[in-house]
């Protein structure tokens, strides 16, 4: 597609259960199994989710008053479930935000409830595949 609405990331082997991952912009990330620092795809699943709303209520908010505070928890429960799927059950986000004394700051407190459900509502397009459960297609390129 070629009207703005592609999203693309490239993972590169690296070692044995090690990728990096690049965007088209040239960032990197290290993807790994979770035997060392490297980020697991459930953790950045987790930091999409939570990334994704902070983004939303942060460049509004932040325009009202600098937060003091502005800390983000993403967890859930990793489980197999009856059927032997692996998922994640129990999503939750948790926003602990803080901002000075005085009249910006209090209307950037008043601001947060509003843009935590507007996010989650309708803006984040994490939490809205998520919770939409949009189907995944996996294919192989062509053999080599």
């Amino acid at each position: 597609m070629t009207d703005g609405t592609l999203r693309s990331v490239e993972l590169e082997r690296t070692a044995t259960g090690g990728y990096e991952v690049r965007n088209v912009r040239g960032g990197t990330i290290s993807l790994g199994t979770g035997d060392d620092e490297r980020f697991t795809p459930v953790e950045l699943l987790l930091a999409a989710l939570g990334g994704c709303t902070a983004i939303d209520v942060d460049l509004v908010a932040s325009r009202r008053a600098e937060p003091a505070r502005f800390v983000v928890r993403v967890r859930g429960d990793k489980i197999r479930d009856e059927h032997g799927i692996n998922r994640m059950t129990g999503l939750e986000v948790e926003f602990d935000v803080a901002f000075p004394e005085g009249e910006a700051g209090d209307r950037a407190r008043e601001a947060v409830p509003r843009l935590l459900r507007q996010s989650h509502d309708r803006l984040c397009t994490v939490t809205r595949t998520v919770e939409h459960g949009t189907p995944v297609t996996t294919f192989e390129a062509g053999a080599s």
